[in-house]
């Protein structure tokens, strides 16, 4: 398998329905407004850019551009560590630390998870766009938005962090699961 496709296909999983608009917008001069509109993922945007050769393996510029307006630094830093390396473990092979924290989180906390959420610090509209796209799913809508707290605190985001928010919810019991 081609790495920089990996790379890629990477990239597009991690990104943001508001990110991907985004980047979606920075390339209007590039694209076709026509091909731009039938654009619903990282994938979609990142083959016509192969197509039309604005990205290759050899001159990813355009993308560092993308990826430093959009401000993702962690996958800017991945491109350049695929530059420079000339690979990057695509993340399927990477264990993610935080993967079993989330798993024991969601499955000790219930329906106080607001109140976590809001613990760190992600916002009310956030929440409810999660909420709204997984109705009638708490663990789910949980999930999710440890999933958004980890996209957007990207390499800050610590266990130890969870642990603190857990503790000043008074879920001292499921903090306890996480340390273990």
């Amino acid at each position: 398998m081609d790495p920089f496709l990996s790379l890629l296909h990477s990239f597009s999983s991690s990104l943001t329905k508001e990110e991907l608009s985004a980047m979606k917008f920075l390339c209007w001069n590039k694209i076709r407004k026509r091909k731009l509109e039938s654009v619903q993922s990282g994938g979609d945007l990142f083959t016509i850019l192969l197509e039309q050769h604005d990205i290759t393996r050899e001159n990813v510029s355009f993308l560092e551009e993308l990826l430093r307006d959009i401000k993702r630094e962690d996958l800017l830093s991945k491109l350049k560590q695929f530059v420079d390396e000339g690979e990057v473990k695509a993340p399927e092979d990477q264990p993610d630390p935080h993967e079993k924290t989330m798993e024991v989180i969601c499955d000790n906390v219930g329906r106080d998870w607001r109140m976590l959420i809001r613990k760190l610090d992600l916002s009310d509209v956030k929440i409810d766009r999660i909420v709204a796209d997984n109705p009638r799913d708490l663990r789910e809508q949980l999930f999710q938005c440890l999933r958004e707290w980890q996209r957007w605190r990207g390499r800050d985001a610590k266990v130890a962090e969870l642990i603190t928010a857990l503790r000043g919810c008074s879920m001292n019991l499921v903090a306890d699961r996480v340390e273990q």
